[in-house]
């Protein structure tokens, strides 16, 4: 039986890289197994379902993704953009800083890798040309800013991360928010020293265009683009993270405060609201559908005690949990490649979460360096999503190798980040 538990996950995962739905391929073949293996599994299934559905936690998915898709939609995350490019225009390389910093806040409200960098790519991209920066400069700074929704709280990667590992959201964030700030910082160190060296790479915009933004009423220009969102997400994630309201409360005030602020800025329409209100359904229902083919899995694979086959199979082997953790890092970094985190989380975290609970493994930190491991997997070339991602909007004169070339640097920096989190946890609060 524990062999048959093994086979399951290797042909659902031969299967899922074929093309085959992820929500109907888990759910099926696993209810197709569960049947002939486990007695009185359907009766068992509707339980695990039930546990899913009243998950308080996971409402808060839905609520990140609509306070997310509100600041994107209403034209406010565009606004943000021309006004901190404007602020640091002065600087060479002033706006790729501006499209980090964007990139941060954006990401940190969406915590969805596709929609951060298609709309950065959409905003800035052309902008960014326009302004004669090297393609390639452009094209790493805005792939490697849309991923950093994956580790800046409050993150939808995090809430389900905390949800499959069984730990505290809120000290998920909390320990997520250092790791995330410096890699924010390093982006823009990296980017005021290529600026410094090359200069013709990043030019600075120039002077007549900055003075015309300063010289019509620019405080209030800034405060309308960049304090109040900027106040929304800390408000959000200071709620959570100093225990004044949970994840889900924090999600639903977030939520609120994004249609308030949309409002006062005349941004707020019927047309916005629906496509907010699509796209949140449309990615809610995504999420859930692979979570319930997930939990099927789940039960069917414990059921036929593969979480303990493979505990066994790591002690017979001698393999401590530094190897251990090696090997799943590995496996996750290059599953990045083919399919998406949502599944990742869903498929290969619950099958390994028993092996790190039995080595007495700090689940906060294992699930901080898979928030990082996944962003990293995002940005590899030739497979990383968001290079497809950044691809399907670039203008033509784009090359793909320009974005390959460009995302390298970025990659280096995170992998760096990613070794000093997993060697020197203790330097980090929370960890």
């Amino acid at each position: 039986m524990e062999i048959v538990a093994l086979l399951l996950f290797v042909l659902i995962f031969i299967l899922i890289l074929a093309g085959y739905p992820v929500a109907f391929t888990l759910a099926g073949l696993s209810i197709l197994v569960g049947i002939l293996t486990i007695p009185d599994f359907l009766m068992l299934l509707p339980f695990r379902i039930m546990g899913i559905m009243e998950n308080y936690v996971l409402l808060a998915v839905p609520l990140f993704v609509f306070m997310g898709l509100m600041l994107e939609k209403s034209g406010l995350a565009a606004n943000l953009l021309e006004t901190m490019s404007m602020l640091f225009g002065t600087l060479k390389g002033g706006l790729a800083i501006s499209v980090v910093v964007v990139g941060a806040l954006l990401a940190a409200s969406t915590g969805i890798v596709g929609a951060t960098v298609i709309t950065m790519g959409l905003i800035s991209l052309p902008t960014m040309l326009k302004r004669n920066y090297k393609p390639s400069l452009a094209s790493g700074v805005i792939a490697s800013s849309g991923t950093l929704g994956q580790i800046i709280p409050p993150s939808v990667v995090l809430v389900l991360l905390g949800s499959v590992l069984n730990v505290s959201v809120g000290k998920l964030f909390h320990a997520a928010i250092y790791p995330g700030i410096i890699l924010v910082c390093l982006y823009i160190l990296y980017i005021l020293v290529i600026a410094r060296l090359f200069p013709k790479m990043a030019p600075a915009v120039p002077a007549e265009e900055i003075k015309a933004f300063k010289s019509d009423k620019f405080y209030f220009k800034v405060a309308k683009a960049f304090l109040m969102p900027l106040l929304l997400i800390v408000t959000v994630l200071g709620a959570i993270i100093y225990g004044i309201a949970s994840p889900t409360e924090a999600a639903a005030v977030g939520a609120l405060g994004a249609v308030l602020l949309a409002f006062s800025q005349n941004k707020l329409n019927f047309k916005v609201l629906k496509q907010v209100s699509e796209g949140t359904t449309h990615l809610t229902s995504m999420v859930f559908m692979i979570l319930l083919g997930a939990t099927t899995f789940s039960l069917v694979f414990r059921g036929l005690e593969g979480d303990k086959f493979l505990i066994e199979i790591i002690q017979n082997s001698s393999l401590g949990p530094s190897g251990f953790l090696m090997i799943v890092m590995i496996v996750i970094f290059i599953a990045g490649f083919f399919i998406d985190f949502i599944e990742i989380i869903f498929i290969i975290v619950p099958v390994v979460v028993p092996v790190f609970i039995q080595f007495e493994m700090n689940l906060i930190w294992v699930g901080l360096l898979i928030a990082l491991n996944l962003q990293t997997s995002f940005l590899t070339p030739p497979f990383g999503f968001s290079l497809f991602y950044l691809k399907s909007v670039a203008p033509p004169e784009v090359k793909t190798i320009d974005i390959y070339k460009g995302i390298i640097p970025f990659l280096i920096l995170q992998l760096i980040l990613l070794l000093v989190v997993m060697f020197f946890p203790s330097i980090f609060p929370n960890l």
